[in-house]
């Protein structure tokens, strides 16, 4: 949290953000108490567990908040290429340190309450250590199938295809967090079928998600295709861009009318965060006029699954003070932009 003072104190203003702080304020000074106490105390691991789960309730709504803080700030004072340059890093790292430290909550909660889930035994706290990545992708498929045909009364099929190079004809299995899998897909399923329904939607049939997924030594690929007409180059970086959304905001809308499809436009930057936690990641092509394919890469083997955490020193700092130079790039389209200190001409 030391780094959210290197943001706009304009957006630092917003009712969203004073909100958010203060969330991350309390909940530090609850953790503090612990510091002193005795870890092997029955009363104190029990009341530890239920501060924890307090503090995981309370911060449940910490993307959209934050999300909403960034629309106040947009609204309020338009965006530069500075701005959105330091938000973008910034939002990277904070939303990075929070999958890491919901995981750690929930493992805590999860293996300390004293249960296990009868649905899923073989579960460490939140980590299957032989999850069914095929088994995760068709779960994704019939939520957002199931989305999709509430808002567009059609959907359109998925035709899936697994290679196991390893062991062949094997289920494709790996060690890994099923909920940060499924996170993934659904939001990838999600945009493929409203880009497909939008796209075809005076067609009499809708082509089908094709979804290939390949099992090697080092890497699981997962690959999603649709034919939802596509982006252009241009815009796909944009797509990860936490100040960019495809969709209309929810913020003026009616939740009824509005498509359960879309929302912030934070799911694809998330999701690739989800990716990189365990040292993935996520990846669009596209073909403007055709369809997208999105990639998700994931470690094959758990030793390679190495948390990616971002750490806060000098290095950081100059990532925030750095200010955006003249292009030193013609473009054919148009002249650069003269965003330097100084002009020379």
């Amino acid at each position: 949290m030391k780094e959210i003072d290197f943001l706009p104190d304009k957006l630092l203003s917003t009712p969203s953000l004073q909100l958010l702080t203060s969330w991350y304020s309390r909940s530090l000074l609850e953790i503090v108490e612990f510091l002193e106490k005795d870890p092997d105390d029955k009363q104190t691991l029990t009341k530890f567990t239920e501060t924890l789960v307090n503090i995981r309730n309370r911060h449940n709504n910490v993307v959209t908040t934050m999300a909403q803080g960034v629309v106040e700030y947009k609204e309020a004072f338009g965006v530069d290429p500075v701005t959105n340059q330091n938000v973008q890093y910034f939002l990277d790292r904070f939303y990075m340190s929070r999958i890491s430290t919901r995981m750690l909550m929930n493992q805590h909660t999860l293996i300390f309450d004293g249960g296990v889930n009868p649905a899923h035994p073989k579960h460490i706290g939140g980590i299957d250590p032989s999850c069914d990545v095929v088994e995760v992708v068709k779960d994704a498929y019939e939520t957002s199938k199931m989305l999709c045909e509430q808002y567009y009364l059609m959907s359109p099929d998925m035709e899936i295809t697994q290679v196991n190079s390893k062991v062949p004809g094997q289920p494709l299995h790996i060690v890994y967090v099923p909920s940060h899998l499924y996170h993934m897909l659904f939001e990838l399923f999600k945009n493929a079928m409203r880009a497909t329904v939008e796209t075809h939607e005076t067609s009499l049939t809708l082509p089908p998600i094709k979804v290939r997924i390949s099992l090697g030594t080092e890497d699981l690929t997962i690959k999603m295709s649709d034919r939802g007409g596509g982006v252009p180059l241009r815009k796909i970086e944009r797509l990860f861009s936490y100040m960019y959304s495809t969709a209309p905001s929810p913020v003026h809308m009616d939740n009824s009318r509005n498509a359960p499809l879309a929302g912030f436009g934070y799911g694809l930057p998330i999701s690739r965060l989800y990716a990189r936690y365990f040292q993935g990641d996520l990846q669009l092509y596209s073909m403007e006029g055709y369809g997208t394919s999105a990639v998700i890469y994931l470690k094959a083997l758990s030793s390679e699954s190495v948390e990616r955490l971002p750490v806060f020193n000098k290095s950081a700092l100059r990532h925030y003070q750095t200010s955006t130079e003249a292009d030193d790039w013609c473009m054919p389209s148009k002249d650069p932009k003269k965003l330097g200190k100084y002009d020379r001409s």
